[in-house]
């Protein structure tokens, strides 16, 4: 649902894309892994990874391929058979673990989406829905454990038969049973190998004018498209690209992502290109078909990916939303826009008229480190020079709570209130560094305090700001800030330097947080929040 995100805001006139010309990254925003297809309403919708994050495996819908909302989650709750995406006290994590490069088709003969995905390297799973919109329910998990479809693309072709290409290395495509809820057989297709190189992976599936094609790429810059007159093959390579130079400046070459037919039979590739600290943006450009039956890319005057190219013809500039504006959480249900940090205590949070008014966070986790505290609520940066504004009302927040607002990732730095649990006066602190290990390990550093400035006397509410650079060739810092009526602002602390390494796969977010390290009781009310 937008309704709380759209109603009662300020929002600026939403900006229209693809009027003539594109820029890319069409969407700059972390939604990597895309799996693109067309759903029965005529909407292109976009499938993409966010991994710890609940709900999971966001889906976006477009009309035009370049202006884009948020539809929705596949997965309502990280459902994996797995008390670790709970954030249990004391026990297993969940980071880097979740939805990851999965798929997502729409089933015309049974009225019925399916996404699929494998989940800690061994177990894979189905989800599906009549609508886009949901219900959305774990129907199977496909094989047993310890089979994943890594990587994969689900094909629905033209005698509705439903297959999934996966693998790494070894690529192998399962024909699935007749309701798709179950393997009725696999078999290996190709490898890394039959291309001279080291891995294969990013596996997609498509069936064009009779003939089956795989997608895929070697992570190491280059994509390859495979074509059979059979589902199971033999596959013949063709290289599609190899180190192409990026749309964006810092960016990685892309290769990686979805072939999308549009209405009148024009072709184009959604990638992404790496762009940490903002994370992987995607991008977009049109392939035309040669005499062979194998795409090639249009480069740009350079010869590389374009910065810009003319819009997608046939397909009107349609504008679905406002990446950016102020939720000040009237409706019942948060929108989706907003995921969790791991699954979220439902008995520890209320919204809109539940909570009158408002977001109330009350604390669910006892902890002194930010990577274990539950009900973390995040929300993606937007832009090259992203601003979060969060205004919290802490009239019953109680001794011991920490809350505020997060750069958030594998390194994070914070604004907010420390209330001491010896009774002495809370302070508005900066908090640099928390650090966990980035591989999905346990935390390494708590942080440390790097400022601190006294609550204003008899102050029950304060806004807290984070300012970012995500440039990947920019400034890359994080910026925080407080105030006590919105309009004027102090600087707590320096610049916080934003980490880059590639290995948490996700860019960082704004994080709204509060968690006791005394006892549980108290709570805070989130008035707002406002990205720009």
């Amino acid at each position: 649902m937008l309704k709380s995100w759209l109603l009662g805001l300020a929002l600026a006139a939403p900006m229209s894309r693809g009027q003539g010309a594109f820029q890319n990254p069409v969407l700059y925003e972390d939604y990597p892994d895309n799996d693109i297809s067309r759903g029965p309403d005529g909407a292109y919708y976009f499938s993409a990874s966010n991994f710890h994050y609940s709900p999971g495996a966001p889906i976006l819908r477009s009309y035009d391929l370049v202006n884009w909302e948020p539809a929705g989650h596949s997965i309502p709750r990280l459902d994996f058979n797995s008390d670790a995406y709970d954030l249990p006290p004391g026990g297993e994590r969940a980071y880097r673990a979740g939805t990851w490069a999965s798929t997502l088709r729409y089933r015309e003969s049974t009225g019925t989406w399916y996404w699929i995905g494998c989940t800690n390297f061994w177990n894979t799973w189905v989800f599906t829905a009549p609508s886009i919109d949901g219900p959305w329910a774990r129907a199977a998990q496909l094989a047993e454990g310890g089979t994943c479809y890594y990587d994969c693309g689900l094909l629905i072709d033209e005698n509705d038969d439903m297959y999934v290409v996966y693998g790494n290395t070894q690529v192998s495509v399962a024909k699935l049973a007749a309701d798709g809820l179950s393997q009725e057989s696999t078999q290996q297709v190709l490898t890394a190998g039959d291309v001279g190189v080291d891995a294969i992976e990013g596996n997609r599936f498509y069936q064009i004018n009779g003939t089956y094609y795989i997608l895929n790429d070697d992570p190491t810059g280059a994509t390859y498209i495979w074509k059979s007159a059979s589902p199971t093959g033999p596959f013949v390579p063709k290289l599609l690209i190899r180190n192409i130079g990026p749309p964006l400046s810092g960016g990685s070459s892309p290769c990686q992502g979805s072939l999308i037919e549009t209405d009148d039979g024009q072709w184009y590739f959604m990638s992404f290109t790496w762009a940490f600290p903002a994370g992987r943006l995607p991008v977009l450009a049109p392939i035309t078909w040669g005499s062979d039956g194998f795409p090639s890319l249009v480069t740009g005057s350079s010869g590389g990916w374009a910065s810009s190219y003319p819009s997608p013809a046939g397909l009107p500039a349609r504008v679905l939303t406002n990446w950016t504006g102020t939720d000040t959480f009237t409706e019942s249900s948060l929108g989706p826009q907003w995921e969790w940090n791991h699954n979220p205590d439902v008995n520890s949070f209320s919204v809109g008229s539940g909570s009158g008014g408002g977001l109330t966070l009350r604390t669910a986790t006892v902890t002194d480190d930010i990577y274990d505290a539950r009900n973390t609520l995040t929300h993606r940066t937007h832009g090259e020079r992203p601003r979060g504004i969060v205004h919290i009302d802490f009239t019953s927040a109680a001794p011991g709570d920490r809350f505020g607002l997060a750069a958030f990732r594998d390194r994070s730095a914070y604004i907010g209130v420390h209330f001491s649990s010896n009774g002495s006066a809370p302070q508005i602190v900066a908090a640099f560094n928390q650090t966990t290990d980035e591989y999905g390990g346990p935390t390494i550093d708590l942080g440390s305090v790097v400022a601190t400035a006294p609550v204003p006397e008899g102050a029950k509410d304060l806004w807290f700001r984070v300012d970012m650079d995500v440039r990947p060739d920019g400034a890359r810092t994080a910026i925080f800030f407080y105030s006590a009526d919105g309009d004027a602002w102090t600087q707590l602390g320096g610049a916080y330097e934003l980490y880059t390494s590639f290995a948490w796969f996700l860019g960082y977010r704004f994080a709204i947080f509060n968690f006791a390290t005394t006892a549980l009781g108290g709570e805070v009310k989130v008035l707002s929040f406002t990205s720009s």
